[in-house]
């Protein structure tokens, strides 16, 4: 099959090379002329785990190809996906559609005959029907199908998701297009990967059904957190005793500062927001938006509680910046807001993520970075583990302790059992325990 990815993002780089290692002709597209650049000397634009060994196989392989010129990639392509941004709209919470749209206006200019136009990128109920109206009215000579199929890869674990999924989602009633996508997803299809034919409205709304779905465990077990810390229970035995029942299940169950990156934030609130369109309200996914929200102004509350009376002219080590580890994403990061609430009161802030730093700096100039944890550490009145990284699962506490000015550590994602921490001579501070 020929494929053609617009998008050489996150979702669309990840699906490209995923899609060219199942034997499939693909081609990136993207506007960006420095990352198809980048992408044809081999640099990845992002960092996802397998990801730059994946692409170099297969463009050697000469199954994957970058260009920046969308018409000759689109010319004869069996599928063409749609995989460019939709982030937030600034002012309403409305996913932004206009990047989607234009990728449309140009595939109708480029095409030549019969299509499959496959959005991938996260959309709200309806954008299909735009995207057909929009291929229709400029190109009413040529039978075009569009389909939705929604991506659920996580950040860090991409590549393992695309390649073994729960499920595949996909959303038409077309024939021909049914077949073309069957024959995309044969590789999976033949491992017995279930495939889910839906209408097309429905499989968009499947995508932020099941983010809201998700977000709400995260928020729920949080909030549970804090009642445990009010009546002296332990989350993680809470977690363990409610996620054992298989109607609940284990995953996302983990108390800790709050969900973010690229996915959570705006998907729940693209979901309100087509909520209150089509007046259907969603009162559970508003309050776990408010309550996220919260939750993360509160970790600031809390690092600055362990700091004592006075925090300010004190240093917090932040160990952990992005939203979770294996990725660089800063966005959303519960980072942000916990360095901004110890910034207002006047405490110096050093930090250290393996993989976040260039795109933290952008976004937190005035922040101290350092070169491991323990240079962050050094002279720091508290250590604060934000994000779990591996190499922040086994610390030297007594070379830590030996470059603190005090031995506090408030662990925000319950990396460490207290006995551990508590013996190597730190005060320990965790969440929901």
């Amino acid at each position: 099959m020929r494929i053609t990815m617009i998008g050489s993002g996150y979702v669309g780089l990840v699906s490209g090379a995923c899609f060219s290692d199942f034997g499939h002709q693909v081609v990136c597209v993207d506007k960006d002329a420095d990352k198809i650049a980048a992408l044809n000397a081999g640099r990845m634009p992002i960092f996802e785990p397998g990801l730059a060994a994946l692409v170099a196989a297969n463009v050697a392989a000469g199954r994957l190809s970058f260009t920046t010129d969308l018409a000759p990639a689109v010319d004869g392509a069996d599928a063409i996906f749609i995989a460019v941004g939709t982030p937030s709209r600034r002012g309403d919470g409305h996913a932004d559609l206009s990047y989607v749209f234009a990728a449309t206006e140009e595939i109708a200019d480029a095409l030549t005959g019969p299509s499959v136009v496959v959005t991938k990128s996260t959309v709200p109920v309806g954008t299909g029907d735009r995207v057909e109206a929009i291929l229709r009215e400029k190109r009413p000579d040529l039978d075009t199908a569009v389909v939705s199929n929604p991506e659920f890869l996580r950040e860090g674990a991409a590549i393992g998701d695309f390649k073994r999924p729960d499920r595949i989602v996909i959303g038409t009633e077309d024939a021909r297009a049914q077949a073309v996508m069957q024959a995309v997803y044969r590789p999976l299809y033949l491992n017995e990967s279930p495939i889910l034919f839906t209408g097309r409205r429905t499989s968009e709304l499947i995508k932020y059904a099941a983010n809201a779905f998700l977000a709400t465990k995260i928020t729920f077990i949080n909030e549970i957190a804090d009642l445990c810390e009010a009546v002296g229970a332990d989350v993680q035995d809470v977690s363990r005793g409610i996620g054992l029942d298989n109607r609940i299940g284990r995953k996302f169950l983990h108390a800790g500062p709050g969900y973010g990156g690229s996915c959570f934030p705006k998907d729940t609130l693209a979901l309100l927001k087509t909520a209150e369109d089509f007046d259907a309200p969603q009162r559970i996914v508003e309050a776990v938006v408010q309550v996220n929200d919260s939750r993360k102004r509160a970790m600031g509350r809390k690092v600055l509680a362990a700091l004592g009376d006075e925090p300010r002219g004190k240093t917090v080590a932040l160990l952990g910046l992005t939203f979770k580890p294996n990725t660089d994403d800063m966005r959303d990061a519960p980072a942000l807001a916990i360095a901004t609430a110890l910034g207002d009161a006047g405490v110096n802030v050093r930090a250290y993520d393996p993989e976040g730093m260039v795109a933290a700096k952008a976004m937190m100039p005035d922040l101290h970075y350092a070169r491991d944890a323990y240079e962050a550490a050094d002279g720091a009145d508290a250590v604060v583990i934000v994000t779990e990284w591996d190499v922040f699962r086994a610390l030297d506490f007594r070379r830590l302790k030996a470059v603190m000015a005090a031995p506090v550590m408030v662990d925000l994602r319950n990396v460490y059992r207290r006995e551990t921490v508590e013996g190597a001579g730190f005060t320990y501070l965790a969440v929901g325990r």
